[in-house]
């Protein structure tokens, strides 16, 4: 987590700064009647957000995404703070008018990256994703542009070079990339080059990133960190709508906002970084062929999450459970089909001692893994070492 705390702190130097210059409270946002175009942040002396596109300096273009983004409510109703916002990047794409802005919504502490499409002389919010990394978007060095079912990136000056998903450098102008080849439900790599700046004065190499797919929905936010290249082994072969559907582990633990569920809000389990997987064994059910059961961890806002993959033999269907937040017994419900199972994990040792309630026909059982039917009815399994018992509750069937 060193890297996320790097990235916090100068985030949180580089926001202090945008305060400082552009002042806080109603009076600023009476003083300040159009957005910032650019971002008031550097890096030393490099500008890490410049004004770019062939509109950035068209004045009428410049207030009507100002309108636009007045406008704009959050999921849970709150508005843009715009002396703290910045239009990163305004101009034409394929004859149509495009502007991001990387919004500060103050209410849930949150940093947005707003697309907004021009249509006459008016502009309109047509795709808002939330930056779930740690630190302020701004801090970002690649920001994912959606139009339609296409992908491009918006990267930063600190960019030298970025890699597509098949390790080719992406032509890029004026700080935003052609079109580039992604699966809707597949993730794929991306590797920048950053400049060597204050802040890292060596400069950084190999930046990774996976693009979770072009299928993720807003506002969902489709980069996920891959600093070691873990996540990109992990999420090979896997259809990241279906961890990412109603379902999926990605979206289990919804947030709540004011005491109150926003299940249009990014879930709190949604991954940011240290995606990585690991193969707890293989299972045979009812004389079944054998199928590989793997534990897929990753960082979310909410802290480390769990869930578990069943893959079936032969090209059959993988089976995910729901995420569960890393204890000491993990408990997991896999929805196999005509056999749903309870998966229960743990680091064992000498000194534990896993308890089922009586009757449970244990379908596999081993040190640190036991595998049994879900039952009809609640049940309680509890884990006993040497200095407390834990107990985890399963819902019936």
């Amino acid at each position: 987590m060193a890297s996320a705390r790097w990235r916090g702190r100068t985030a949180t130097a580089l926001l202090a700064l945008a305060l400082g210059t552009a002042g806080c409270g109603p009076v600023a946002e009476r003083q300040q009647v159009r957005l910032p175009v650019g971002y008031d942040s550097l890096d030393g002396a490099l500008a890490v957000w410049p004004a770019r596109g062939g509109l950035s300096a068209d004045a009428d273009a410049t207030a009507a995404v100002t309108e636009a983004v007045r406008d704009w409510r959050s999921p849970v109703d709150d508005r843009v703070h715009l002396p703290t916002s910045g239009i990163l990047w305004s101009g034409e794409v394929g004859g149509t008018r495009l502007a991001l802005v990387a919004a500060d919504v103050p209410g849930e502490s949150a940093s947005w990256l707003l697309q907004l499409t021009g249509d006459g002389s008016r502009y309109a919010v047509t795709h808002a994703v939330e930056y779930t990394d740690p630190g302020y978007l701004v801090y970002a060095d690649v920001l994912p542009v959606q139009l339609g079912d296409e992908r491009r990136y918006l990267t930063s000056a600190r960019v030298e070079r970025l890699l597509g998903p098949d390790g080719r450098a992406l032509a890029v102008a004026d700080g935003l990339t052609g079109p580039v080849a992604v699966p809707a439900c597949a993730a794929v790599p991306l590797t920048a080059t950053l400049r060597a700046t204050e802040s890292l004065p060596r400069g950084r190499a190999t930046d990774r990133l996976l693009d979770l797919g072009t299928a993720t929905e807003a506002p969902r936010y489709p980069l996920v960190r891959d600093e070691s290249g873990a996540g990109q082994r992990a999420l090979h072969g896997l259809d990241t709508c279906q961890l990412a559907g109603e379902d999926g582990p990605f979206v289990s633990v919804p947030r709540r906002v004011r005491d109150r569920d926003a299940p249009e809000s990014v879930p709190r389990s949604w991954p940011m970084e240290q995606v990585t997987a690991r193969v707890l064994g293989e299972i045979t059910v009812d004389g079944g062929a054998p199928a590989e059961l793997k534990q897929l961890s990753w960082e979310s806002e909410a802290g480390p999450m769990t869930a578990l993959v069943h893959r079936a033999p032969g090209g059959g269907p993988t089976v995910v459970s729901s995420a569960d937040r890393t204890s000491t017994l993990q408990t997991y419900v896999l929805p196999v089909p005509g056999q749903p199972l309870v998966v229960l994990s743990w680091r064992a040792n000498r000194t534990t001692s896993l308890s089922t309630p009586p009757g449970t026909r244990r379908l596999l059982d081993r040190p640190g893994l036991v595998v049994v039917p879900q039952p009809e009815s609640t049940q309680t399994f509890s884990l006993a070492n040497a200095e407390r018992t834990y107990y985890r509750s399963v819902s019936g069937r």
